[in-house]
């Protein structure tokens, strides 16, 4: 699925009103269809309606949803602000088509003073004030209007985006300035700020509602971001031959593990198992041996003469993938011993945790990398990469793909819609995963994932979107039988069969 900018969605829009052809009112009484359908799934007509709609077509939208529900038989409310005298096109004509509306309880056109309706809890807020309408912040009298709405207790449902959020950068936005509600109707495509933790609490629900904008241009038109699809990663997957073997299969390697971490290494590996690999040895500290030896029989254990610490170089000849980090400490004979496997290896690199903790720490290493290596940080070890703390969730994001593009290396940004950003600027979020999988150890499972299919033959791209969706997956089906609260990192490994059988039906 793609995600447009703010001059695509508006190309898409008039291409739809070109090509299809349908007049610009005929497309939007077609939108106002699909929100009022929406509303009427979650509430009866028992439930008063306030509509605050604003002068351009998100107001038009929401003026065409205010008529939609009256004739529904349910208590509406409109208050359309023309503060400067000059509505859209559509706007005005849903205006006529309001007045013309018998009814319509009640009908307010504001031109300067607003004295603003009683909300009480048992009421429903229709918020067509601006939508993705936006490119700056909110001042003013609809700033005050806006915390007017977020002060009261009713319910709020927003058109397309709550009003006052910005449809992709939101770092110096004003909080207090933007709608909080309770469901987002977007309309055909979703826009990239939905996508952001820190924006998460502007959203409520999101659904997103297809008005049947031309399928034509979305298709051919590219763009830099998109979110993965289901069907996109039945695609990729590799089939498992009938004559396979495990020299067939793929030998990886993990470095994992240090005293008091032998838990990560053990997680990283069950995970690399479970996910297809043919052989996988598994370097580590002394202090691990029992760990591993009974907890996973299938590993080859190649220990380190070091008890408490990883300090040696494996030889990587005969390799097809290395995972590195889980659980390794800071020392630094572990970070010469890392970026000394780092410049042996031959094949596929992933990276994370303490691997990536260790290169904040030396930044320099970054330039030795390999092209095409896999960094798979949460955000604070990005910044940590960085030498910098994120700006919010779009700065972040913006700095990882320069950074992609820069080292010609793969980051998975992880989080709620990972994000994977490439060395050729795209970047690909990940819809699977909950909150439940916050929790120590998931990060681990990705990595023996990931490293998986490296081994088994994925490209890097693939394996790092089938591993994120995978991965994000099973924490799904596992939360489902759990719960979220009690999910852990080794239920996520649990599931993991089941994801694979999913994909593969």
């Amino acid at each position: 699925m793609k995600i447009f900018t703010d001059t695509q969605i508006k190309e898409l829009d008039q291409y739809t009103i070109e090509h299809e052809p349908i007049a610009g009112i005929d497309l939007m009484e077609r939108a106002a269809k699909a929100l009022t359908q929406a509303i009427v799934e979650e509430w009866t007509t028992q439930t008063p309606f306030v509509v605050f709609a604003g002068p351009g077509n998100n107001g038009g939208d929401a003026l065409a949803v205010a008529r939609m529900l009256a004739e529904k038989g349910y208590q509406v409310s409109v208050y359309l602000f023309n503060i400067q005298s000059n509505l859209s096109e559509e706007c005005a004509e849903n205006k006529e088509r309001i007045i013309d509306c018998k009814k319509i309880a009640n009908f307010v056109e504001v031109h300067d003073n607003f004295d603003p309706p009683q909300l009480t809890e048992n009421m429903v807020v229709v918020d067509g004030l601006f939508g993705a309408g936006l490119s700056k912040p909110l001042y003013g009298g609809f700033s005050a209007l806006v915390k007017y709405i977020n002060q009261s207790p009713c319910k709020v449902v927003s058109i397309d985006m709550p009003s006052g959020l910005l449809k992709e950068d939101n770092t110096y936005n004003v909080s207090v300035h933007i709608i909080q509600a309770d469901l987002t109707l977007t309309l055909q495509l979703p826009k990239l700020s939905m996508l952001f933790a820190d924006t998460q609490r502007y959203l409520g629900r999101l659904r997103i509602l297809d008005i049947q904008l031309s399928a034509d241009y979305i298709e051919n038109v590219k763009t830099l971001f998109n979110i993965v699809e289901e069907q996109d990663i039945r695609h990729l997957l590799i089939s498992r031959e009938d004559f396979a073997h495990k020299g067939s299969m793929g030998h990886a390697l993990l470095m994992a593990g240090s005293y008091g971490m032998s838990g990560a290494a053990l997680l990283a590996a069950k995970a690399c198992m479970r996910s297809g690999v043919g052989k996988l040895t598994v370097s580590t500290p002394r202090c691990s041996y029992n760990v591993m030896q009974t907890a996973l029989p299938e590993a080859v254990l190649k220990l380190d003469d070091k008890e408490a610490y990883i300090s040696e170089v494996l030889d990587a000849e005969g390799l097809d993938a290395i995972g590195i980090g889980p659980g390794i400490g800071q020392k630094e004979e572990t970070g010469v011993a890392m970026i000394s496997q780092i410049k042996r290896a031959r094949c596929p690199i992933v990276l994370d945790a303490d691997a990536l903790n260790i290169l904040g720490t030396h930044r320099s290493w970054l330039q030795q990398l390999p092209k095409n290596t896999i960094l798979t940080p949460h955000p604070k070890e990005f910044d940590r990469l960085d030498g910098t703390v994120g700006d919010g969730a779009y700065d972040r994001l913006m700095k990882a793909c320069k950074m992609a593009k820069h080292l010609q290396v793969y980051i998975i940004l992880k989080g709620h819609y990972s994000a994977l950003c490439m060395p050729d600027g795209k970047v690909f979020f990940n819809p699977t995963g909950n909150s439940g999988m916050a929790t120590a150890g998931s990060g681990d499972v990705l990595t023996g994932i990931i490293t998986a299919l490296l081994a088994r033959g994925y490209s890097r791209e693939n394996a790092c979107l089938v591993g994120m969706y995978l991965h994000g997956l099973a924490g799904d089906m596992a939360a489902e039988v759990k719960g979220k609260e009690s999910l852990i990192a080794s239920d996520i490994i649990q599931y993991l069969p089941a994801a694979f059988q999913y994909l593969n039906s």
